[in-house]
């Protein structure tokens, strides 16, 4: 049986410059990206609406609203991750796109030598984030659903010096391993911490004598 080939990643290239939006898409495209187009922020969103990309690069300055503040809504009302495509190549271009929450930008006018590493770069780091945000998201979950799962997973950060993500995910990761429910394993860990406790005191008793 063949695997199925993955989906293609959707970028939103948003410009009022319509040869370079074609210019960029065609680009993309080439490289093996699935393009969307828009020449404002309002096309932006209605395209977002229909289906959220998996990047978006954003011209800062456009007629209307401003891709600065076409960033404010998609951080507000979506998890788009965008970079800036901005006439300005300094730190302070550099500083603004961080401020707003860029994983990236761009400089015009656009060279493809420098565009493909910096938007795979860009990609990459919105990449990161998004996997951040769902093990946030699974761990809240996952410690909501019983004060077992939130003992052990403190448990696990204590005894191997570790942070919070990292304890919950291999305490998850264990628990799929085992084919077993997360509170299951977790209730089981703080049963024999329990049962080494009581050794240990009871060691200490006897050494005691």
């Amino acid at each position: 049986m063949n695997a199925q080939p993955l989906p293609k990643r959707l970028i939103l290239i948003v410009d009022d410059d319509k040869i370079l939006t074609e210019f960029l898409g065609e680009l993309l495209v080439r490289a093996g990206y699935d393009t969307m187009l828009a020449h404002s922020a309002d096309q932006a969103l209605a395209l977002i609406a229909e289906r959220e990309p998996d990047l978006a690069l954003l011209d800062i300055h456009m007629p209307g609203m401003s891709g600065l503040e076409l960033a404010k809504q998609l951080n507000r009302n979506t998890s788009v991750p965008f970079m800036f495509l901005s006439g300005r190549g300094d730190a302070d271009a550099g500083k603004q796109a961080a401020a707003y929450g860029a994983v990236g930008f761009v400089v015009k006018p656009v060279d493809e030598k420098h565009l493909m590493p910096a938007f795979e770069a860009g990609l990459a780091r919105a990449d990161e984030i998004r996997q951040l945000r769902r093990t946030e998201i699974n761990l809240n979950a996952a410690l909501a659903a019983g004060r077992e799962t939130s003992l052990a997973v403190g448990l696990l950060m204590c005894k191997y010096q570790t942070d919070r993500n990292t304890a919950f995910e291999v305490l998850r990761d264990h628990a799929r391993s085992s084919r077993r429910k997360i509170n299951e394993v977790a209730d089981q860990l703080l049963a024999a911490e329990e049962m080494l406790n009581s050794l240990h005191a009871a060691f200490s008793a006897r050494f005691k004598k």
